[in-house]
C-alpha cells in the first residue's frame, strides 16, 4: 500500500525526486543532496537517509534493483523510482505548494514545483497569493486595531515583522507568477544532462 501523503516527509519527497533523475543507491542520495545543499531544507544525515529509503521501499514508492559492490566498498543497494512513488511526489507538492501555513513543506514543495505542469503551478501559486493576501490583511487591520487601542508599538514589533514578510512575498510571488505566466522561466525536467551534471552524479557514485 502506498504511504499516505500525509505521511510522506519532506525527506521522503526529496528522495523520490532524485530517483525521477535516475536509479541511485543511498550514498549517491546523499552526496548529491549535499553537494546541492540540501541541507538548508532537511536535515540529511545517513541515518535518516537510509531509514527514510527502507520506509518508502515498505510503501511501493521506490524498489530495488540491484545490489553491487566495488573494490573493498561495502555492497550498496540500488533504488528505482515506481510509478505510485513518482505519482506521490507529484500530489504531495501540488497539495503543499498553495498551503501558507507550512513554511518548511512549501520549501520543498517549491523546490519541487518543476514536476508539474506550468499552467498547475501558476494556479496553485494564485491560490497561495490569495491567502498570503487574506493573511497580510487580517495581520494588518490587527496591528492597527491594537495600536488605536493604546497598546504600546514595542508590543507589536513581532506583529509588525509578520506583516512586512508577508508584503514582500507577496511581491516576491506575484513576479514569480508573471515570470511564469510570460514563459520566462524554463520548466520541466527535460533536456539533456549538462556536463556539469553529469560529472556531479558519477563523484557522488564514488
Amino acid at each position: 500500500m502506498r504511504e499516505s501523503l500525509h505521511r510522506l516527509t519532506p525527506l521522503g519527497v526529496m528522495v523520490l525526486a532524485l530517483l525521477g533523475e535516475g536509479d541511485m543507491h543511498p550514498y549517491e542520495m546523499i552526496r548529491l543532496m549535499r553537494f546541492r545543499r540540501h541541507d538548508r531544507l532537511v536535515a540529511i544525515t545517513n541515518g535518516t537517509v537510509y531509514h527514510t529509503v527502507a520506509r518508502l521501499e515498505r510503501a511501493g514508492l521506490l524498489a530495488e534493483v540491484g545490489v553491487d559492490r566495488e573494490g573493498n566498498r561495502p555492497e550498496r543497494t540500488t533504488y528505482t523510482l515506481t510509478d505510485a512513488g513518482a505519482l506521490a511526489v507529484r500530489e504531495w507538492v501540488w497539495r503543499e505548494l498553495s498551503h501558507i501555513d507550512r513554511p518548511a513543506e512549501f520549501r520543498i514543495a517549491l523546490a519541487e514545483a518543476h514536476n508539474l505542469e506550468r499552467p498547475a503551478v501558476v494556479a496553485l501559486l494564485k491560490e497561495r497569493r490569495e491567502a498570503l493576501a487574506a493573511s497580510l490583511a487580517e495581520h494588518a487591520d490587527g496591528r492597527r486595531g491594537a495600536l488605536a487601542k493604546g497598546v504600546p508599538a514595542q508590543y507589536l514589533l513581532e506583529l509588525e515583522r509578520q506583516e512586512a514578510m508577508l508584503a514582500a512575498d507577496l511581491d516576491w510571488l506575484a513576479a514569480l507568477i508573471l515570470r511564469l505566466e510570460r514563459d520566462e522561466l524554463p520548466w520541466g525536467n527535460g533536456g539533456p544532462p549538462s556536463d556539469r551534471y553529469l560529472a556531479r552524479r558519477k563523484a557522488a557514485r564514488q
